[in-house]
């Protein structure tokens, strides 16, 4: 990466703090973080429905904070083993532009995972340590997605489930042990929902860095079926999850408000009927455009379905 005058050249007025904020991609930190509240909220307002006390607010501060150092180190280690990739798709990103050394990256990575886990171990409601394990497994999994041997960014479907395991499922049910046991099936059912959304959503990130992403080795959807048919494997995953919410509704699993479940389930199935449209009309623009519209749409529809989940539920 070149001597220590030679990068400090090239990072010019930034400081180091601020190439780490950059290297932890900030943007991507809200999902993770609102994912965890939303939990937390719907556990409050499942039934039996939780009375007033402070751990109520506590633990999910401390876990919605832990969720987004996790994702920070996350996206670090992501970028590590990802730079000669993001030196053709993303060159000015604080590695490939040679800004921050692989030692500042590293040594940023470890120290997040290291918080993250710090901070999940004192999310003990109950005196329970369910988040603590469900915060391994997530780190883990993580781990399996970006480093070899295993690295399953480069093995088609297996990113995207190493992706929608620990985003989706696994983040839903850690904000919901921040309040109650785990052990039932609606905390599940509803990582289930944002788990199966994140299993084709994740794919719209990966249109537009065919061209870095093949010369790695990482062979995505995209890569393997072409942009046409990728887009049309991902499809169901912007509708399908979404009608599960009026499903679990129906058969009594989620125990939310009844009418503001059905009513969040026809909004997010238009919305996802809306976002298909969007990509399946002109599919050779998903792979042009850097970030194309489905991509911003995938992170609207999380923010809004959280949200929902939390209002149907406290409501």
């Amino acid at each position: 990466m070149g001597s220590a005058n030679e990068r400090a050249t090239a990072r010019g007025s930034a400081t180091l703090p601020g190439l780490f904020l950059e290297l932890s991609r900030p943007f991507t930190l809200v999902a993770p973080a609102l994912g965890f509240a939303s939990g937390a909220a719907t556990a409050v307002g499942a039934y039996p429905r939780e009375s007033w006390r402070a751990d109520l607010i506590l633990y999910p501060l401390i876990g919605l904070t832990m969720a987004a150092v996790l994702n920070a180190a996350s996206n670090a280690l992501n970028q590590i083993y990802d730079l000669d990739i993001d030196a053709v798709n993303k060159p000015k990103r604080p590695l490939p532009s040679r800004r921050l050394s692989l030692r500042d990256a590293w040594i940023f990575a470890l120290l997040a995972y290291a918080v993250a886990l710090v901070l999940a171990w004192f999310v003990q409601p109950g005196g329970r340590h369910e988040c603590f394990w469900i915060v391994v497994a997530a780190t883990l999994i993580t781990v399996l997605y970006s480093v070899p041997p295993f690295r399953t960014k480069r093995l088609g479907i297996w990113a995207n489930v190493t992706i929608a395991v620990p985003r989706g499922v696994l983040l839903k049910v850690a904000g919901w042990s921040s309040v109650k046991t785990i052990a039932g099936l609606e905390p599940w059912y509803i990582g289930a929902i944002f788990g199966l959304f994140l299993l084709g959503a994740s794919t719209t990130k990966d249109f537009a860095d065919m061209e870095g992403d093949a010369r790695g080795g990482c062979r995505t959807l995209p890569i393997i079926y072409g942009v046409r048919r990728a887009a049309w494997m991902i499809s169901p995953s912007f509708v399908v999850p979404f009608l599960m919410i009026a499903v679990g509704a129906w058969t009594g699993i989620l125990t939310g408000e009844f009418i503001l479940l059905q009513a969040l389930a026809a909004l997010m199935t238009a919305y996802g009927v809306y976002v298909c449209y969007l990509m399946l009309r002109r599919p050779e623009e998903l792979a042009v455009e850097e970030n194309h519209v489905s991509w911003a749409h995938m992170y609207r529809m999380m923010f809004v379905a959280q949200l929902g989940f939390a209002v149907a539920y406290l409501l």
